[in-house]
């Protein structure tokens, strides 16, 4: 596998020849090919334009498109799909990855890009063909005009500093016949490369989340506004009053924290300024912050700066201004906003967010939290942490409409953490090729051994109008979107509810072993046994049903006689144990599966409404008999989980009597879902994205 830093296939006599092509067309007032110029192009590809050789439509040929696209998000992009009439039919009417196929152009090769088109109905439909009219498929010219094109995008592509033009597009539109690959027609656009942003120095994020002295502007004597909501804040977190200040004319303390006049009158350079004004009022603050260059870090809390029509041109300028700003020595200060919620830093003993404590408690939940979760939407995650306090995040970091830090930015710094073992982000859209950054920094967290959850919103016409109303954000296509970051290594998911799981089963299986994609489904109810085996396929992958070995058969035929349940139970997979089974019966079923060396996962259905099972807080036909009982699930399923380095999913299907249950397993450690089709599902998407990861480093 090409690192993205490392060069690709050497073209320089091509290059040169491409090059002077754009030159000509330029100089003719065009910046796009002309057909003697597309044919010199092509050639420099190894291809040529061929006349039809068979009707549109007839049988034996299968049209197909191969682009490169130098996009607003991701820079250049590859695709390969579906080709003539098919080409027209929306994207969204075929599951992931039949109609057409990305990636960024830096992050994959030839063979990659090969493997990834096979799974496309175009290519399944050459495959079919050639089986028919027993002929070789045209993988190798495939592979080669991939190679090619990629060589041709990092020469001219909008990252690339010697580019003297930027390709625009690139559009093959080919035909397969068995094993002969032929063009039957090309557009290609170009144009001179644009000035882009520069740099962040996101080292000075470390600033930003472990600040060693804090100054807020914007808190009210006499009120509860924002900026003093923010200060009590800073105090229950545990953050020392003699580390902050606040700049204030005409006070000297508020609430026990010294004011000071001005950002000129500070005795010492601040980690971290949190800006809690109006935002009249942040555009020449702003300036003044620049100018006296007394902070290492700023959050920009108020909103609508860019948000509306009357403040896009002043918000563009005042982003201008701090991009102008890095460019001098030291950097300048980096920004975390504007319509930022905050930050909460365990670390970093601090909580920026607006949000009384007593409307979001955050309970820990773990020994040790090794997770981060980024979000466009502050209110994105207070719901998250509200309805799922067992993500428990490191750091919170909302980061609004980025004005200067980006997603890119952020992910890239948390992916060089040794800490942080997995990433959750809520996307709204990208500053201009902050994707290409933002899958960049995915791939590297992947390769680093960390697993990055995206749901990215905008996914409809209205849904990118209110995106574009809320933080200023420009949303790209979905499909694109998920199919690039996916390929670089992300999980993504669909909605609310599987960013949730996703997040979730990441976390809690981080440390386990994913040997295959062999699953063991267990159960004493029918319908969730069965339900298991129906939910191991997503749209690109799917878990396989493990074949039992005999030993394990024997193991748990001995298990069911003991229990009494033999002439009730088929062993099988999946296997329903009945109700009448036992917590020890469950997880001595659980522990035989897990040492079948056939079994890489298992995903087993606690019954907690089942007689024998002890689920309840506390039981009054039974008392005792409850999950304070030493012979529940809630106290023998956690010794399991950890001497098993196989994935375990415990799935608890009932309602608010068997929270405590959950709880207790979950506050263990326990990885536990309310339903099977939740829990079965987040596991397939995870198992697929941590075998890809493997494979991604065995190709490095």
């Amino acid at each position: 596998m090409n690192n993205a830093s490392q060069p690709r296939t050497s073209l320089s006599a091509d290059a040169t020849v491409v090059t002077g092509l754009f030159r000509q067309a330029a100089a003719a007032g065009r910046q796009a090919l002309d057909p003697a110029e597309l044919a010199a192009l092509l050639c420099t590809l190894g291809l040529s334009l061929t006349a039809k050789s068979a009707p549109d439509g007839q049988p034996n040929t299968v049209e197909l498109r191969i682009s490169l696209n130098n996009t607003r998000e991701f820079g250049m992009v590859i695709s390969a799909g579906f080709g003539g009439l098919d080409a027209e039919l929306d994207e969204a009417n075929f599951r992931k990855d039949r109609a057409s196929v990305y990636a960024v152009t830096e992050l994959t090769d030839a063979g990659d890009f090969l493997e990834l088109f096979r799974r496309t109905l175009a290519y399944q439909r050459m495959a079919s063909v050639a089986k028919r009219d027993g002929l070789c498929l045209p993988d190798g010219q495939l592979k080669a005009c991939f190679e090619r094109m990629l060589a041709l995008a990092a020469v001219h592509s909008p990252t690339s500093p010697e580019a003297e033009f930027v390709l625009q597009s690139l559009e093959l539109r080919a035909t397969a016949m068995g094993d002969v690959m032929s063009v039957q027609d090309a557009l290609c656009e170009f144009a001179p490369p644009q000035t882009g942003r520069l740099p962040r120095p996101i080292h000075k994020i470390d600033k930003l989340i472990h600040p060693a002295s804090i100054g807020i502007i914007g808190v009210s004597s006499s009120n509860m506004n924002f900026g003093r909501i923010i200060l009590r804040n800073l105090m229950g977190s545990g953050y020392g009053k003699e580390r902050m200040c606040i700049i204030r004319p005409g006070e000297t303390e508020i609430d026990g924290v010294r004011c000071v006049e001005s950002l000129k009158a500070l005795d010492h350079k601040l980690d971290l300024l949190i800006v809690a004004v109006a935002a009249s009022a942040v555009y020449e603050l702003v300036d003044e912050i620049i100018k006296t260059d007394a902070v290492e870090s700023v959050m920009l809390i108020p909103g609508s700066l860019g948000e509306t029509q009357a403040s896009r041109e002043p918000a563009a300028a005042l982003a201008a201004r701090i991009n102008a700003a890095h460019g001098k020595p030291g950097g300048g200060p980096v920004f975390l906003g504007a319509n930022c919620l905050g930050v909460v830093s365990h670390p970093g003993s601090y909580d920026s967010w607006f949000i009384p404590l007593e409307r979001l408690p955050k309970p820990r939940k773990k020994p040790e939290r090794n997770s981060v979760m980024l979000s466009q939407s502050g209110a994105f995650m207070i719901t998250r942490l509200s309805q799922n306090p067992w993500l428990d995040p490191r750091y919170m970091l909302a980061l609004g409409n980025q004005t200067d830090l980006t997603h890119g930015d952020m992910l890239s710094y948390f992916a060089e953490r040794p800490e942080i073992e997995t990433l959750g982000i809520y996307i709204e859209g990208f500053k201009d090729l902050d994707g290409l950054d933002f899958a960049r920094a995915v791939r590297k967290a992947v390769m680093n051994g960390k697993q990055v959850v995206v749901y990215k919103s905008g996914k409809t016409a209205p849904g990118m109008g209110g995106v574009m109303g809320h933080t200023a954000s420009i949303a790209g296509g979905p499909i694109l979107f998920e199919s690039v970051v996916r390929q670089a290594g992300a999980i993504v998911a669909d909605d609310f509810n599987s960013f949730d799981d996703l997040f979730y089963v990441a976390g809690a299986l981080h440390k386990k072993k994913i040997g295959g994609r062999r699953l063991g489904a267990i159960s004493g109810a029918g319908f969730e046994a069965v339900g298991m085996a129906d939910f191991i396929e997503s749209d690109n992958f799917r878990m396989t049903m493990g074949e039992l070995e005999s030993g394990t058969i024997k193991n748990l035929e001995d298990i069911l006689l003991a229990k009494k349940l033999n002439a009730l139970v088929e062993v099988r997979n999946p296997i329903d144990i009945n109700p009448g089974a036992d917590d020890e019966a469950h997880l001595q079923i659980v522990e035989a599966f897990l040492q079948d060396p056939n079994i890489d996962a298992v995903v087993v259905g606690l019954d907690p409404t089942a007689p024998s099972v002890r689920a309840l807080q506390e039981s009054k036909l039974r008392p005792g008999f409850d999950i304070a009982d030493p012979k529940s699930t809630v106290h023998l399923m956690p010794p399991l989980v950890d001497r098993n380095d196989k994935p375990i999913i415990g799935i608890v299907d009932g309602g608010q009597l068997y929270d405590a249950m959950c709880a207790g397993l979950m506050d263990q450690g326990v990885c536990i879902f309310r339903n099977c089709a939740r829990g079965t599902k987040a596991l397939v998407r995870y198992v697929e994205a941590r075998l890809y990861a493997d494979a991604l480093k065995t190709r490095k």
